[in-house]
């Protein structure tokens, strides 16, 4: 195949992005790999993680979730494989089936795998078959399942439990000319407690996928259309006052809340070039070298390419090479830009990150 004779031309710096990114998949599968019924010949090592939030070990309970007031949560479904909900769920034992559009998370995990970022929950695309399941989730339509990691801290506010803790705009700009972590105290105002390096990371993986739900959920640094969510719940309208804009999804893990979690990562995979969202880098000063170093060495296409080929309902749904090329051409273009960019503005590379 074309894209497996293009790895070959890849920089000897593939080989070492790429070792820590199997072990990595390694330890997902690990964790998870107890709670699911497996064939009597042990799977392939790319089946793995598959495997881990597959249906293939029988959906036990489901549950709705999510609030009512946000639309993009009114068909996620929360599915268990055996035992009390509560406690399967407690014990990492279930997953978010979310709407079949919302497919990009799946690149989206990934895409943070590839680049080291290490941040998102486990996705993989599946088609469900259980009596458990309402007949919308079992209609052939092959939907993404979340691994529900039960580590995740939530205010105990209901109107804000996306959130780990509450920011605004203003404060998040803040935060980031401060340093927190480095050059001031992870608890020390007006820090939360995230490390200073998480924003740079959060700041590149929402750039190259145009995730503006966490850091501009009104939809301010582009321009929206008429049908957009921000635009048809009045969002908006709020980019007129910067001290009403709010981030959303700012979510951290209760053993080690200096890390953030990144959640609902579809994004936009059609977002013209002439529209991006440069709101999603303003206040970021460094970058992940690691991620950089991705970007800038030409093997971004192989890598995601070999990567996606482990979730082979996904790489056969989305067309294999020839459906999934240009999308990934199209983060490709978006990393030039962020480069150019971090070229531009004399933005420096942390090792740390």
């Amino acid at each position: 195949m074309a894209w497996r004779t293009r790895s070959r031309l890849c920089c000897s710096q593939r080989v070492l992005l790429l070792f820590p990114f199997v072990l990595l998949f390694l330890t997902i599968s690990v964790i998870m790999i107890s709670t699911i019924r497996l064939p009597n010949s042990p799977p392939a090592f790319d089946q793995l993680p598959s495997q881990a939030l597959s249906s293939a070990g029988g959906v036990r309970a489901s549950t709705f979730i999510g609030p009512k007031k946000d639309p993009s949560t009114h068909d996620a479904l929360k599915h268990r494989v055996s035992g009390s909900h509560s406690e399967c769920c407690q014990h990492g034992s279930c997953s978010l089936v979310k709407r079949a559009e919302d497919w990009y998370e799946v690149f989206a995990f990934h895409l943070d795998r590839v680049l080291g970022l290490n941040r998102s929950l486990p996705a993989v695309l599946r088609t469900f078959h259980s009596d458990v399941l309402p007949y919308k989730y079992t209609s052939g339509t092959p939907r993404p399942a979340v691994w529900w990691d039960p580590d995740i801290q939530h205010l105990a506010d209901r109107d804000n439990d996306q959130n780990s803790v509450p920011l605004s705009w203003v404060q998040y700009q803040e935060i980031l000319k401060v340093h927190c972590g480095k050059a001031a105290g992870l608890n020390t105002a007006p820090c939360v407690g995230v490390h200073h390096s998480e924003w740079g990371r959060l700041a590149l993986f929402d750039f190259l996928l145009q995730v503006n739900d966490r850091l501009d959920r009104c939809c301010c640094g582009f321009r929206p259309g008429t049908k957009e969510t921000c635009v048809e719940n009045l969002l908006h309208a709020k980019c007129q006052n910067t001290k009403e804009l709010v981030l959303v999804h700012i979510l951290v893990r209760k053993v080690d809340t200096s890390r953030m979690v990144f959640i609902d990562n579809a994004g936009r995979p059609h977002q013209p070039a002439d529209n991006l969202n440069f709101r999603l880098v303003e206040g970021i000063e460094e970058f992940p070298e690691k991620a950089v170093s991705v970007l800038q060495s030409g093997c971004l296409e192989s890598l995601l390419l070999h990567s996606l080929y482990t979730d082979r309902e996904f790489w056969d749904g989305r067309g294999g090479v020839a459906g999934l090329g240009p999308l990934i051409r199209t983060v490709e273009q978006r990393g030039k830009v962020l480069l150019r960019h971090i070229r531009d503005k004399k933005l420096r590379l942390n090792r740390d990150l």
